[in-house]
């Protein structure tokens, strides 16, 4: 007999011959739109079991390598700065072990937690940024915690020319100008993408953060803050591609709310990102 363990497919070897841990934030208490995206994590465990591990993308297999997942963290709704460190302490205690974190949210702000501890370990740093929206804002309704400012937080401590932000198509017009001055923002495309990735190389320490309405609501309509214009997952599959050589210490995949998909395809959407973005860092 064995424990009724609920994990991502794949990801069910011990902590300590894991070389890439899974950890569930689900969080949603600064959502501005469509709350949801504290049931993410649990979906995407549920649904992770229609893949398999194998990818014919890559010629990789999950099972090819010592995975898993420890589950969720218990986070208190409501207190987004305890919501936070108890994130940071997890990545941190991961990152201690010598293994890489993998988030799954959860809205964007759980992001931070994560980039905080990745940053405390590599200063030098840099953060790719997949997304509909800009998040630069320095607050939203008067709390500078929440979703919307989740990557302006992040400049507040890594500073200018470390920042990469690719698929933006909405934001207000001041994050737009604040950002030529503080990030690398490409408007809705990444066709920069792979001069970034040469830019940075194969040895600099990478963090990526994807938000999942990065993808057109005609094909992921799961999310809180649905954004027509976006990319298709074929797109997905090339920006995972190129940024394979770097060396990606740390990543995370937010934003799913998987109740406005009745027919499940955004929640499937998010499990193949999430299996592509692992083979991706391994």
């Amino acid at each position: 007999m064995h424990s009724n363990i609920h994990t991502f497919i794949g990801c069910d070897s011990s902590f300590e011959e894991s070389e890439l841990i899974i950890f569930g934030a689900p969080f949603d208490s600064t959502t501005s739109f469509r709350p949801g995206t504290r049931f993410a994590p649990d979906y995407i465990r549920m649904d992770s079991y229609g893949l398999e591990t194998y990818s014919p993308y890559n010629e990789k297999d999950l099972t090819d390598y010592a995975l898993t997942d420890i589950g969720n963290l218990d986070l208190p709704f409501g207190n987004a700065e305890k919501s936070l460190q108890m994130i940071e302490d997890t990545t941190t205690e991961i990152l201690s072990a010598g293994k890489k974190p993998f988030l799954i949210g959860g809205e964007h702000l759980v992001s931070l937690g994560s980039i905080r501890a990745a940053y405390k370990k590599y200063p030098n740093m840099k953060l790719l940024h997949f997304d509909a929206h800009a998040d630069l804002r320095d607050q939203y309704m008067g709390e500078p915690l929440s979703h919307s400012a989740v990557i302006r937080r992040s400049w507040d401590f890594m500073g200018d020319g470390t920042i990469f932000q690719f698929g933006i198509r909405s934001g207000e017009r001041a994050e737009f100008e604040w950002a030529k001055s503080h990030t690398h923002l490409e408007k809705f495309g990444y066709e920069t993408l792979e001069s970034v990735v040469n830019s940075i190389g194969s040895d600099e320490p990478v963090y990526i953060t994807i938000d999942l309405d990065v993808f057109d609501p005609s094909i992921f309509s799961g999310t809180g803050t649905p954004e027509p214009g976006g990319i298709f997952f074929g797109d997905m599959i090339k920006i995972l591609k190129t940024i394979t050589g770097l060396n990606i210490i740390g990543a995370d995949v937010v934003e799913l709310s998987p109740h406005y998909d009745q027919t499940g395809v955004s929640t499937a959407t998010a499990c193949k990102v999430i299996r592509e973005l692992m083979l991706a860092m391994l």
